[in-house]
């Protein structure tokens, strides 16, 4: 085991951030768990190890469903943080069963494939009309102008959330998400309790709204959904709305700059690309791999577990490194090659397991859909300006991407 504070693994320092991988390849080599002392994590970089460990369920999102904060040797979080973590603690990402399981199954009722297949001439018809103003305008920022739109738009017609209100959409799931990264300020807590406060007190007088007078949306179908007696609570129910806006958008904004900004680094793939459209559902799974949106995923130490003679005791927190075993040459041949045709491509970007990402078909669809239609519609799309990246880590993607086109 080493310590990688000897290494190049620093994730608060902008160099680290632009460019992990050279720093994973490296804890890779050194072995399979390394105890990062900053954080008082356990990271493990291998594809193995990370996809095993998100299918063991001696690992858990929480801990409370077996301990109280004391048992397990964790401090309770400070009483002003408290609306962010009951948003938070009651969405299925950060139950264990049995809750997860009844949670995920009454959302799957209202969230069925024919749901989201449904929504397909939606989403292309919307990416299409995002694209052609973009080439109207001669280019813009593909973050804020389609990266960004597109999947708050999908998600909110999902949810029935009027289009007067989409615009606080975006900056509230921004503000919660900020929570996420590795040591957020009391600055980054203050606005996600704001954030959680605002944008639970919206939801619920749109529940009660939708208890009077149900539509085909998801609020009301999840309103509805019933099984053996069971059903949502309310605060369920707004936690579940909030944590499918956060996820169903904030992957996809980043995976579709993260992915433009790698194809602009690699003009031949992007070549390729525009030759062959029947390359796009391969393309968006290996720029997913590629450059991971999410970098990192937590999990609680329930029962001792041991990694390579490491034994990891019950208490602790284990970081995966999602980007680093998507990295993984024992998995990927030659992983640091961008190769929009790879075949074999077992990345791990929507997770594995039991909280395996529900909306993972709408991203894949959203992500095909923006990608098709700048294709078509913007075959000279170039770089503009090189984009400066967020400063974030776990979620990992750019402040803009500006582009032109013609």
């Amino acid at each position: 085991m080493a310590a990688p504070s000897a290494l190049a693994f620093d994730p608060w320092d902008p160099a680290f951030v632009a460019d992990p991988y050279p720093a994973y390849a490296e804890l890779r080599a050194r072995g399979r768990v390394h105890w990062f002392e900053p954080t008082g994590q356990w990271l493990v970089p291998h594809h193995a190890d990370v996809s095993a460990l998100l299918r063991d369920r001696r690992l858990g999102r929480t801990y409370q469903h077996r301990f109280t904060h004391e048992e397990f040797g964790r401090t309770a979080p400070p009483p002003e943080h408290e609306p962010f973590h009951t948003l938070n603690d009651h969405g299925m990402l950060d139950l264990e069963p049995p809750d997860h399981t009844r949670i995920r199954r009454l959302v799957s009722k209202a969230f069925t494939p024919r749901t989201v297949e449904r929504l397909k001439p939606y989403v292309r018809d919307l990416a299409g009309e995002l694209v052609a103003r973009l080439v109207e305008a001669g280019g813009g920022d593909l973050l804020a102008d389609v990266a960004e739109p597109l999947p708050v738009a999908v998600i909110a017609e999902m949810l029935g959330i009027p289009e007067a209100d989409r615009g606080r959409l975006r900056p509230w799931s921004a503000d919660i998400c900020g929570m996420y990264e590795l040591g957020p300020s009391e600055e980054t807590a203050r606005r996600a309790v704001r954030a959680s406060v605002e944008f639970s007190e919206y939801l619920r007088e749109l529940i009660a709204d939708r208890r009077k007078e149900p539509g085909e949306d998801l609020i009301s179908g999840l309103i509805a959904a019933h099984d053996e007696g069971d059903r949502l609570t309310e605060q369920e129910m707004i936690s579940t709305c909030v944590l499918l806006l956060n996820a169903g958008h904030e992957a996809t904004v980043n995976a579709t700059v993260n992915g433009w900004w790698a194809l602009f680094r690699h003009p031949d793939q992007l070549a390729a690309l525009r030759a062959d459209h029947s390359l796009v559902p391969s393309a968006v799974e290996e720029l997913m791999r590629y450059d991971t949106p999410l970098q990192l995923f937590e999990r609680w130490v329930l029962d001792e577990i041991e990694i390579d003679g490491t034994v990891i005791p019950r208490g602790a927190e284990i970081a995966m490194l999602f980007g680093s075993a998507n990295h993984d040459p024992a998995v990927f041949d030659a992983p640091e090659r961008l190769d929009l045709a790879r075949k074999d491509n077992p990345h791990i970007s929507f997770s594995a397991g039991i909280h395996y990402c529900i909306g993972a078909p709408l991203a894949r669809i959203e992500l095909a859909a923006s990608m098709t239609a700048l294709l078509e519609k913007a075959p000279t799309l170039r770089l503009a300006a090189e984009p400066e990246r967020k400063p974030n880590f776990v979620i990992r993607g750019l402040e803009g991407l500006r582009v032109e086109v013609g």
